[in-house]
């Protein structure tokens, strides 16, 4: 079947634990991006209920995950990866990342949606609902990259299958 030209479906999703303080990165950077979502995307708070979302992994063409990420750098250092990074080792991911793409083993069909992971480098994890002054700075940029992201998405102009 020939391909058709329509821009992609994209999925913005914001995994972690809101009441462990910088592990809800993600769902922080997903409320943000609420008050004025990026053209073309679907922006989702999945938190740590991932087999929840699979209906939209199914629906999506390219995902954007967002999620604290351990790596060793300064805390509030933003990361951008692919899926393959995590999946081949070339990246320390958190639980919420695994566990994300172990559900991308679930889905029905033949081809996975592309993935690109942000994530952001943690202080502290603890039981608390704000983030680290540290990592709460990062998420204008953090954001700005996301946007970044999905405009570089949407100027593609072929899409086959699903």
């Amino acid at each position: 079947m020939p391909c058709k030209s329509r821009k992609p479906r994209i999925l913005i999703a914001g995994l972690g634990n809101l009441l462990l303080m910088d592990d809800g990165v993600g769902v922080h950077a997903i409320q943000e991006l609420q008050k004025n979502p990026p053209a073309g995307a679907v922006v989702v708070e999945v938190g740590t209920a991932v087999l929840q979302a699979l209906h939209l992994l199914e629906w999506a063409d390219k995902v954007l995950a967002i999620d604290a990420m351990h790596a060793g750098r300064r805390p509030g250092t933003v990361y951008a990866f692919g899926a393959e990074d995590v999946a081949q080792g070339g990246v320390q991911a958190s639980l919420h990342e695994l566990n994300f793409l172990a559900a991308l083993d679930f889905l029905k069909r033949r081809t996975k949606p592309e993935i690109v992971i942000f994530g952001v480098e943690p202080e502290k994890i603890d039981y608390g609902l704000d983030l680290t002054p540290a990592v709460a700075a990062s998420l204008p940029a953090l954001t700005a990259a996301i946007r970044e992201q999905v405009r570089r998405w949407r100027g593609e102009r072929e899409v086959c299958g699903g």
